[in-house]
């Protein structure tokens, strides 16, 4: 199986590697047309700012390949945003639109530090297919400033401040806000179970 982590120049792939590799497997980070456009599966990773990784995005002619990809793809963090339409990040970023959503910031309502840094409940619709064999409820570790708001695509929520969306779904497309390459056990449990998909 050839599993390609999209290099976006602005994250760190170090924790991804690493938990790809206790699976028993191997990827390859590359920002090559050619090489994602022959993975199998394709993560989009997410540290850093929307625009930094658009602008990657643009420069290496990926832009339409990433759009139209039709096997299974993980979007992590602002991994997950990149699939949105637009994000506020910016003044306005306009993303990869696979889904017809906007990126919002945070609401703190003056009472919680933003980003959100640290560990939340996710709490899933289904366990089907990314959610396999994880408690409803379990942990995972949150890094983030904007967020995805409630929306058909919504696979599962978290709260901070306001519910917001935690994973999506569309089609082959998959995001988690959270970092399930920092999140213990239940976090390497969804990675297997996306390479599984």
């Amino acid at each position: 199986m050839k599993i390609v982590i999209l290099d976006t120049k602005c994250s760190n792939t170090f924790s991804l590697i690493c938990s790809i590799k206790r699976l028993g497997f191997f990827s390859t980070v590359s920002s090559n047309k050619n090489t994602i456009k022959n993975a199998d599966k394709l993560f989009i990773p997410g540290v850093g700012t929307a625009l930094t990784a658009m602008e990657s995005i643009y420069n290496n002619d990926l832009y339409n390949v990433l759009r139209e990809y039709k096997k299974p793809v993980l979007g992590i963090c602002l991994g997950m945003q990149l699939l949105c339409k637009i994000s506020d990040e910016n003044n306005g970023t306009n993303m990869l639109n696979v889904l017809d959503m906007h990126v919002q910031k945070l609401l703190s309502n003056n009472t919680l530090p933003i980003p959100h840094i640290g560990w939340n409940n996710v709490y899933y619709n289904s366990d089907e297919n990314i959610f396999q064999g994880i408690k409803n409820g379990s942990h995972f570790y949150f890094i983030h400033t904007y967020q995805v708001p409630i929306c058909s695509y919504t696979t599962s929520k978290a709260y901070y401040g306001n519910l917001f969306s935690a994973s999506i779904q569309k089609k082959n497309f998959y995001g988690v806000q959270f970092h399930p390459e920092k999140s213990g056990k239940y976090g390497q449990q969804l990675i297997k179970n996306f390479l599984e998909i």
